[in-house]
């Protein structure tokens, strides 16, 4: 950014926020002033009117009148008349209501929309004593209010609320106009002196350009003022000079480093095809570093191809490496744009991690995302394979988060940097699991309280839904993790059964085994042959007749892989 820029957005800012404090006080007195001045005329207009209507009683009174409904509607029709010769403008208003909110006087023909009725009605009867809004003919008014009792009638004066604030409008408006055109002045005023600052360091900037365009050190900045421009100039000068002496070793150098940068490069393109670009970068910063392990927290996905022995032995070998490798190419690509890393291929499977070497404060969220983008790249891979005449793929995908060791593992003949630990053995247990609960994609239960810990900010705003399929104790382990399903969207049937299946579990675990049989039932209905609400029923009818012992926790305990 330009300094005559930096200085315009430090100063004006401070020139137009005194000149909105200074408008918006004076428009605050002004406009409260007028305000003011317009209530108290409507309520000295009002105390005027009430007077006169109690003087106009008080004389039936006094003459023995009051019980003659003649003289009384000559009262009234003089307090209509009263009212009529104190209106000021055409949109103002007097009006008497009886006590059903039925018009009984107006200093013009006026009409009261039903509607408006009731809401007035409780506004007059609560007797307030200064100027209250309301809807009245279809227009927001401004009125003040009595009770006249000899005549049981609701007198008020009534004015437009536009007509009401009208003089503090205009009073808005020209201090918006006035504020405005005191702030292009200034800018216009702060542009001339900030030029008139910059334009030597501008010059100075100009013939730096130049020297740097030509190469050619032999040029010199002209020093025009003996102040801090000019002190800049003949700095620059000097720099040149001692710039000029070395420039034969710069090319030497320059010619060198070339030569060593292409043979980095093709290092690079080589070994990137086997190891993660960052794995490599880093490589090359800190070679010894790398040989170090680390322990984090990752988040670790298996993907398996289903059948693949059977899909290979109907196909030959170029066909099946061709489906591969077009499958392979995909499913990684989506890997990487998502910050992962693929570890390994083993076999037809893929193992990958997030949240090494580089972490991520979503790496979690990245991770089930790529899954479920895994998923729509294979219908559209399947798809493709129908046309061709191709067997489709099918697969399952684990994913787990939780503590690893990651690292370049191996010998001086042969590394690999890879992720070790339980968490990895989990996230491979998780994609077998999907065979044994019929889906396409399940997490464990520390993946999905990691998802529930992101900020509501994070990458990606697309709402995903999760239904709690299990509680499992995975070969080798006594201790229970929950599974869950997940998905980006759902169908109707499964936005109104996910919901029901996930009270259904609560219920299971906390033995409300009848009550949770309902559950899954209802969901079975709305899912026809859904195989997980089939089990839950099932398990919670077995455990409603034949309660589960004491200190039963719910967890599943797999015998294989």
């Amino acid at each position: 950014m330009k300094v005559r820029a930096q200085f315009l957005l430090v100063v004006l800012p401070l020139i137009v926020v005194s000149l909105a404090l200074s408008e918006t006080a004076s428009y605050f007195n002004a406009a409260n002033g007028v305000t003011r001045l317009a209530r108290q005329l409507l309520g000295f207009k009002l105390g005027e009117l009430e007077k006169y209507a109690g003087n106009q009683w008080a004389l039936l009174v006094e003459n023995g009148y009051a019980g003659r409904p003649d003289m009384v509607d000559a009262a009234k029709k003089a307090v209509e008349l009263y009212g009529r010769s104190i209106v000021l403008s055409d949109t103002e208003v007097i009006l008497a209501l009886d006590e059903n909110g039925a018009p009984a006087m107006a200093s013009s023909p006026f009409e009261i929309k039903s509607e408006e009725r009731g809401q007035l009605m409780e506004l007059l009867r609560a007797e307030s004593s200064g100027p209250q809004n309301a809807v009245i003919g279809g227009e927001k008014r401004i009125f003040q209010s009595f009770y006249f009792t000899p005549f049981q009638w609701f007198i008020l004066i009534s004015e437009k609320s536009e007509v009401f604030y009208r003089d503090a409008n205009r009073i808005a408006l020209q201090t918006l106009i006035t504020l405005g055109v005191s702030i292009a002045a200034a800018a216009l005023l702060l542009a001339v002196v900030s030029a008139h600052l910059t334009n030597p360091l501008g010059r100075v900037v100009k013939a730096m350009n130049n020297i740097i365009n030509s190469a050619d050190l032999s040029s010199r900045v002209e020093v025009e003022y003996q102040d801090e421009t000019g002190r800049l100039a003949h700095t620059f000068n000097q720099m040149i000079g001692e710039l000029d002496k070395a420039y034969g070793q710069i090319k030497r150098y320059a010619f060198e480093a070339v030569l060593a940068g292409k043979k980095e490069e093709r290092v690079r393109q080589i070994f990137q095809k086997y190891v993660p670009k960052d794995v490599l970068e880093r490589f090359f910063a800190s070679p010894e570093k790398m040989l170090v392990g680390d322990n984090r927290y990752l988040s670790i996905l298996f993907s398996d191809i289903r059948s693949f022995t059977a899909i290979s032995e109907g196909m030959p070998p170029n066909e099946l490496v061709g489906s591969l490798n077009r499958y392979f190419s995909g499913q990684v690509d989506i890997i990487y744009n998502r910050q992962g890393v693929v570890d390994k291929y083993i076999g037809d499977a893929i193992m990958a991690f997030w949240g090494a070497p580089e972490r991520h404060t979503d790496d979690a969220l990245q991770s089930v995302l790529s899954g479920l983008d895994m998923l729509d790249a294979l219908a559209l891979f399947n798809e493709n394979q129908r046309k061709l005449g191709k067997p489709e793929f099918r697969v399952g995908i684990g994913i787990n988060y939780g503590e690893a060791t990651v690292g370049n593992i191996g010998s001086d003949r042969k590394m690999e940097y890879t992720v070790i630990g339980d968490a990895v053995n989990l996230a491979s247990r998780m994609e077998g699991l999907t065979k044994i609960y019929q889906v396409q994609m399940l997490i464990s239960g520390d993946l999905y309280q990691e998802l529930r810990r992101q900020p509501p900010g994070s990458a990606a705003t697309t709402r995903l839904f999760f239904r709690h399929l299990d509680t499992v104790a995975v070969q080798g382990k006594r201790t229970g993790v929950p599974i869950y399903t997940v998905k980006r969207a759902l169908s109707p049937a499964e936005a109104a059964a996910w919901p029901l299946h996930n009270e259904g579990m609560e219920l299971y675990y906390r033995r409300s085994f009848r009550e949770g049989a309902e559950k899954f039932r209802e969901v079975y209905r709305l899912l026809p042959k859904d195989f997980n609400a089939e089990t839950m029923f099932r398990r919670c009818a077995e455990y409603a007749a034949h309660p589960p012992p004491e200190g039963w926790d719910g967890v599943e305990v797999m015998k294989t892989k």
